[in-house]
């Protein structure tokens, strides 16, 4: 049983193996500005060695400076919202088996501060399409985020109509604020090095692509149902 938040973390104290391959250099955060405070982090989990990966950001999220300790199941569960928990070890569970998923909870770092956020994750694939895992990111919803984005409000005021669709799915799937959604899509940007118009012109035409007509059915549905 995952003990309280205050009780000895069961974190491995982080030795020469910890993850990162190269001292300094966290790959799993390329393009985003080192003195700034990120709001979104990666992470990976590999299936061969039941092997957790986190960026400096998602770190710091759970109240950890980079390369402090070696992220594990146990850890993160025990960071967990007791109210939470139940759920995000299920979600766990299908993570461990390296299958999508997306999770909105509570964690506790460790000075007591709780912080809402967003989990989501998604195959991870190697040679020959075979399933390495999962990867996916944290999303901390506690503040608003305070970065600098202005670089990419001139690429808004050119393409709102593509960039307000893209942060509609994310708002939609997730049920998060419009700011929130762009937030997201700064990031991706920033990690893609791809700019905020044609980033979320692709994604915006992955996800019509991949709609079924199901799903659309039941927008339909939803649509004409209303009173």
């Amino acid at each position: 049983m995952v003990g309280d938040v205050d009780a000895p973390l069961p974190g491995t104290p982080n030795t020469a193996d910890t993850g990162r391959p190269d001292e300094g250099h966290n790959p799993l955060e390329m393009f985003v500005d080192p003195n700034e405070e990120q709001r979104v982090g990666r992470f990976q989990f590999f299936l061969a060695d039941q092997r957790w990966v986190w960026s400096d950001t998602v770190a710091r999220m759970h109240g950890y400076e980079p390369g402090a300790v070696v992220p594990t199941t146990d850890l993160l569960l025990h960071h967990k919202h007791p109210e939470d928990r139940p759920e995000v070890a299920a979600v766990l569970g299908r993570v461990q088996s390296g299958e999508p998923f997306s999770s909105r909870h509570r964690i506790i770092d460790t000075d007591g501060h709780t912080r809402w956020v967003i989990v989501v994750g998604d195959y991870m694939l190697g040679e020959n399409d075979a399933v390495l895992g999962t990867a996916g990111f944290y999303v901390d919803l506690t503040e608003v985020l305070q970065s600098d984005v202005s670089a990419a409000v001139s690429e808004v005021t050119e393409s709102r109509a593509v960039i307000d669709q893209a942060k509609g799915v994310l708002m939609a799937a997730h049920g998060i604020s419009a700011e929130r959604a762009f937030d997201i899509l700064v990031w991706r940007s920033q990690e893609t090095n791809i700019k905020v118009r044609e980033l979320a012109a692709r994604f915006v035409d992955a996800v019509a692509g991949r709609m079924s007509p199901n799903v659309v059915s039941r927008i339909d549905h939803a649509l004409l149902t209303l009173d």
